[in-house]
């Protein structure tokens, strides 16, 4: 595509020599017939000539604002890099002009900084934001401006904006009905059974969330996060604020750490492996400085679209969260933790039930992959552009959290626009999948077997009355031993061994299991 024919965006960023994080998700151009065709999730639309702006600032600008998803990184690199007269030029021709004062209110909300504007700003008020195009603040949420004359319905805060563009796929994401899904299964197992799986599904959350980051093999820890996800989803405040965040590292990680002090990380940290003794980084978090204001951004988006698609709020949290990184350890427990608790929060998952996402994670290698991927839509752009910013020195820093550690990072101004503004329309989509997937397979599979399996118990107890759990022991073992009788169990219950009891038994549990794949 010939550089002269771009408008809008693109126009902008091409102009303005700027250097994007994330990809534009739409490039405009000057053709000859109206036209849009999406490529690898770019959208190109081809507008006539009679639609190209007047090359300045002014007229790209005001077509990005008007026929363009608003771009926040975009939007934030360029407003250092322009002159703020010639906003205030704009503005002074055009009071009451929607897009002139667009332009202003973000230009302040974006850089933190106060145009010198003399002029009185006239007009009906207007939404900072399309909410045809973007998440916005839910209605009655809106803060007015009078400055510019504007309805501020940004979902989060200078700091922290999570951006989810409203696109078919993510519109069908947010509309996936959880509590729909779930009633179905109660319909098809009963109430009873459904809220009795709730231990189990808490357990195996728990044991998959460790499994995701190479740790399945830590009973203690995997009962500790089990018992948080079943005290904690959904109660109290909200858990990003300092306080309850570090109370919930605390429970986390338990007293056998070397953690000097839980809560909010006071040192640099990275995503990393060491491969040959050479060190490997996936991902840079924020620095610690910033790291109390983006989780008050991420509190205010959670307040400002109460009401709107539980899954787009769970979705948001959960990687807003883990891309904050804000802790030294334990982010990626409460990451997955998140998407429980404001499902919980929204209604969308009665107590005391949780969805074993992660479960569905680890046991699938598709969903590994796609998992993997999805925290790379962030992670890859992201260390492309940090290139040559950072580095291992050959000694170490003790930070006032009590982290040793010899990174050294010098590219914050780089990655501060991406940061604050993560676009996380794909990790909505991925979650709502996820969420789907997990309900009508993983859940209908453990329902249909914890059914068979008190099938199994009551037909059990109809050969030889016993306790559950010596039943449970007899299924555990006809299961690992293949139907064969171990010499341990026939030391351990005599009877067993009476002609015909444990054939009785197989055809008992063999019945009950039949459906179960």
């Amino acid at each position: 595509m010939k550089t002269k024919q771009l408008v809008g965006g693109a126009w902008l960023a091409v102009h303005y020599d700027i250097e994007l994080v994330m990809p534009l998700p739409v490039i405009s151009c000057i053709g000859g017939r109206r036209a849009s065709h999406v490529v690898e999730g770019i959208m190109t639309e081809t507008f006539v000539e009679s639609m190209r702006p007047s090359a300045t600032l002014h007229g790209h600008l005001t077509f990005h604002l008007k026929h363009e998803v608003p771009h926040l990184e975009l939007l934030s690199r360029l407003f250092k890099k322009i002159e703020p007269q010639e906003l205030v030029d704009w503005i002074a021709n055009e009071p009451s002009g929607q897009y002139a004062r667009r332009a202003g209110f973000l230009f302040e909300v974006l850089t933190g900084r106060e145009l010198d504007i003399e002029t009185e700003i006239a007009g009906g008020y207007i939404d900072a934001i399309d909410d045809q195009r973007l998440v916005a603040a839910s209605p009655g949420k809106s803060v007015p401006n009078r400055r510019w004359r504007i309805r501020d319905n940004l979902p989060g805060t200078r700091a922290f904006c999570p951006v989810i563009r409203k696109t078919s796929e993510s519109l069908k994401a947010m509309a996936v009905d959880v509590p729909g899904l779930i009633h179905e299964l109660a319909l098809e197992f009963g109430e009873e059974l459904l809220m009795r799986s709730a231990v189990w599904m808490t357990l195996r959350e728990s044991k998959s969330s460790f499994a995701l980051e190479g740790e399945a093999n830590q009973s203690d820890r995997i009962q500790r996060f089990a018992d948080v996800l079943a005290r904690r989803t959904g109660q109290g405040s909200w858990p990003l604020d300092p306080t309850t965040l570090t109370q919930l590292q605390s429970e986390i990680l338990g007293k056998r750490t070397t953690l000097q002090q839980f809560g909010i990380r006071q040192s640099p940290v990275f995503i990393g492996e060491i491969v040959r003794y050479q060190e490997i980084v996936h991902y840079i978090a924020p620095p610690a400085e910033d790291i109390r204001a983006m989780l008050d951004g991420l509190i205010t988006f959670l307040e400002r679209t109460q009401g709107q698609s539980a899954v787009m709020r769970s979705a948001v949290a959960a990687f807003g969260f883990v891309y904050i990184h804000p802790m030294a350890d334990g982010n990626g427990r409460v990451h997955r933790f998140l998407i429980n608790d404001i499902l919980r929060r929204d209604g969308a998952v009665k107590n005391p039930m949780i969805l074993p996402v992660s479960s569905l994670i680890t046991s699938d290698q598709a969903e590994r992959r796609s998992y993997d991927q999805i925290l790379d839509e962030i992670s890859r752009p992201l260390m492309g552009a940090l290139a040559g910013h950072y580095a291992f020195a050959p000694t170490y820093a003790t930070y006032p959290d009590g982290i040793r550690s010899n990174f050294v990072f010098r590219g914050d101004d780089i990655a501060r626009p991406a940061w604050r503004n993560l676009d996380l329309t794909r990790h909505v989509i991925y979650l709502a999948h996820a969420l789907d997937r997990t309900i009508r397979e993983d859940m209908r599979e453990e329902s249909r077997y914890l059914r068979s399996h008190a099938q199994a118990r009551a037909a059990i107890k109809d050969i030889i009355e016993m306790p559950d759990m010596q039943i449970d022991r007899i299924i555990r073992s006809v299961e690992a031993n293949r139907g064969k009788l171990s010499h341990a169990l026939a030391k351990e219950t005599p009877i067993l061994t009476e002609p015909g009891i444990w054939d009785a038994i197989l055809q008992a549990i063999e019945s009950a299991f039949r459906d179960v794949p």
